[in-house]
């Protein structure tokens, strides 16, 4: 085991900062990067044995880059998102030099990378230190577990899911292990542990952050994202996360003004529309009364909140059927190579994917379509739509996805997820902050949905509502 250089206590204030304190400790030398890497591998040496979320580790290489780690300029310290040293985890879903990304998955687990993925290389770029890989479900889903390295445990209460797919970056910020952390999001894998560990966790728009080299580029539906523990630690990650790349042909221009602006300077929405299930489902009651009462928070600030919301009706069609297509396009050659090394919900979705024919995916196109207009009209004249992040409170951890609802039974393994996977197909930006806490202590995120391309004016008011509600302070710190 390799120690610290750093005393205890030494070690656990640096991890007990947020990201955006952390940096600036940095930027000013008050700390250099190997303290904060040494404070994070004896954060992880402490309670990673419990958690299980940061299974792929390279601690002497981030070392070594902390020690090598360069003399900034003045223009490098004037670069939006600049991290200054800051040790971060990266999903194992992303490609990171010399480190095996399994996917969770049995198939892949000798697949060391090459070289770092653009996500990577770009936040290398921006100053952070990749330290170790967080765990993730095989292939994808929302209950961190998998044949490779077992299951991640909630630093809430270890009985409990961490939610997933960016399951292990969620419960590594939660255990304070790392300040930053690196997700992806098709169907909530950004939002659901962020909900789960008592997080925030923002899905960008569409295009705002390039992504890394796919066999499908074109694709609308996943974006790369930023996970931290406070609304400011991501948007000052988004900022280093966003810029231009012709290698994603989505993606489009860094903004002129850093999203840290909107976190400092935020202004309150004037008119919020609040659902507790978007009129298509059902939400645990504890649940939406959490997510309701941290929403009218926004009054205090002169806001509107009623109770108008956009028909999503089609919303679980289009996206069951959008979404096999797309699992169906990338890992539907391993179906006949490996099909007993694949786990029976990933054979499903290959398998429904394969099955369905043009007319189901042009229909589902319409639906999508016909969804985004009526949303485009509901932010004609609303600001943000509210709603809970998760419809369910965090679940067993050896429980593989919830099948029912307060008693309705569910269709699908991921039908539990729909508030999260209906206002992917949107493309607007969205966002989980902490809303409180169960009776029994389980975190609850509310998610707020932003206008088309407003990711700007989304933080602000996520910033501002974080502030009213106090709620960063409900991060775990320790463990037992």
């Amino acid at each position: 085991m390799i120690s610290s250089i750093l005393p205890r206590h030494a070690a656990e204030g640096l991890c007990a900062l947020n990201a955006t304190q952390a940096v600036d400790m940095l930027r000013r030398r008050e700390a250099s990067p190997l303290d904060f890497v040494d404070a994070a591998i004896a954060r992880i040496e402490q309670v990673d044995p419990t958690v299980n979320a940061l299974p792929l580790r390279r601690f002497e290489a981030a070392r070594d880059a902390a020690r090598r780690f360069p003399k900034p300029d003045d223009e490098t310290l004037a670069m939006p998102g600049y991290l200054a040293g800051l040790p971060i985890a990266v999903k194992d879903y992303n490609d990171l030099a010399g480190v095996p990304t399994t996917y969770g998955s049995p198939i892949f687990r000798d697949n060391v990378a090459c070289a770092s993925d653009l996500t990577v290389a770009n936040l290398e770029r921006h100053g952070a230190i990749p330290l170790a890989k967080s765990n993730v479900p095989e292939f994808a889903g929302a209950n961190t577990f998998n044949t490779v390295f077992g299951a991640t445990r909630n630093p809430w209460n270890t009985e409990l899911t961490v939610g997933g797919s960016s399951g292990g970056s969620a419960a590594a910020l939660a255990a304070g292990m790392v300040w930053l952390a690196t997700g992806n999001d098709l169907g909530g894998s950004l939002r659901i542990p962020a909900s789960y560990c008592g997080v925030v966790g923002m899905r960008p728009s569409v295009g705002r952050v390039p992504r890394p080299v796919s066999p499908v580029p074109y694709d609308p539906l996943w974006v790369e994202g930023p996970m931290g523990r406070t609304v400011a630690d991501v948007a000052l990650m988004l900022d280093a996360q966003a810029h231009f790349d012709a290698r994603d042909p989505l993606s489009w221009p860094r903004p002129p003004v850093p999203f840290v602006e909107a976190v400092r300077h935020p202004r309150s929405p004037r008119r919020i529309g609040f659902t507790a299930d978007l009129g298509i489902g059902r939400v645990e009651a504890q649940v939406a009364r959490i997510c309701e009462r941290a929403v009218l928070r926004f009054a205090e600030h002169g806001a509107a909140v009623d109770g108008e919301c956009p028909d999503f009706s089609g919303g679980f069609e289009a996206f069951q059927t959008l979404r096999a297509n797309l699992v169906a396009a990338v890992r539907g050659p391993l179906l006949d190579a490996a099909r007993e090394r694949i786990c029976p919900e990933i054979v499903w979705n290959i398998e429904k994917g394969l099955q369905q024919g043009g007319a189901d995916v042009a229909r589902a196109e319409r639906l999508r379509g016909e969804l985004f207009n009526r949303v485009s009209a509901f932010f004609g004249r609303h600001d943000i739509l509210a709603c809970p992040t998760v419809a369910v409170a965090p679940f067993p951890v050896d429980q593989r996805f919830p099948t029912e609802i307060d008693g309705t039974p569910l269709d699908s393994y991921i039908d539990w997820m729909y508030l999260t996977f209906v206002l992917t197909l949107t493309g607007c930006p969205s966002i989980s902050i902490p809303a409180g806490v169960t009776d029994d202590g389980r975190p609850v995120g509310l998610q707020l949905l932003g206008r088309p391309r407003g990711d700007f004016e989304l933080l602000g008011a996520a910033q501002l509502l974080e502030t009213t509600l106090g709620v960063s302070a409900f991060t775990p710190r320790a463990l037992a």
